[in-house]
């Protein structure tokens, strides 16, 4: 059975690398092979680590299953099963630690006009939450608003978006976020324009007192604030 895998295993690429800093050198050789629906990746470094991880595409229609593991730390496994639709992504991930086995979700369910999404962590040994955050956004031609319950419930921010023209180079931002642990609540305001296809200037400010204005471009970045 093995010679007759070997036949069909396809070498889609074999790479090299070595880095040098000051007296110490570490080099890696990589390989990429193929099988079916199943892609291998294998990566031996000088320190005698060997990271594998193996990718397998619709086990399940839509679906792609990817396990990893890297030697000689056994507890670095991961296993992450991802779902794809037209209109709807979920992916479950399970660290393979032995002591704390973690579990980390996530969905995303929508349209172009809206969009809901959410995300936990869990982490096995304690029975305790280490994340959950949910949001969801709407978007019209000229406008895009959004509202997300962040770290744990604890920060709460709605954000609104305007193009004030139809080609969208100038739009006006409004934020609002309450960080319910300090009883702080932020106000910004801003705006951006595109002074052409490859610049574009960012300005904000906050009920803080804090100005912030930005400039990118394909050539140069600036920040100031």
């Amino acid at each position: 059975m093995a010679p007759n895998i070997l036949r069909y295993l396809k070498i889609l690429a074999i790479t090299s690398t070595a880095v040098k800093k000051g007296e110490l050198s570490i080099s890696d050789v990589a390989a990429q092979y193929k099988y079916k629906n199943t892609l291998i990746d294998v990566k031996l470094d000088t320190e005698s680590n060997i990271s594998t991880t193996l990718t397998i595409t619709d086990i399940v229609p839509s679906t792609t299953t990817i396990a990893s593991l890297k030697l000689p730390d056994y507890n670095s496994g991961k296993l992450e099963v991802r779902y794809f639709h037209h209109h709807a992504t979920f992916t479950t991930a399970v660290g393979l630690n032995q002591q704390s086995p973690t579990v980390d979700l996530t969905a995303t369910v929508g349209t172009p006009n809206i969009a809901f999404g959410a995300e936990a962590g869990y982490k096995t040994a304690s029975g305790e939450f280490t994340k959950y955050n949910v949001g969801i956004s709407v978007t019209k031609p000229d406008c895009y608003a959004a509202i997300f319950l962040a770290d744990r419930g604890d920060i709460v921010s709605a954000s609104y978006v305007h193009h004030l023209d139809r080609l969208k180079r100038t739009a006006a931002v409004g934020e609002i976020t309450r960080k319910f642990s300090k009883n702080v609540n932020t106000f910004t305001v801003g705006g951006s324009y595109a002074v052409d296809n490859l610049t574009v200037v960012k300005a904000k400010l906050n009920n803080q007192g804090t100005l912030g204005a930005i400039s990118c471009s394909m050539n140069s970045f600036q920040n100031q604030f």
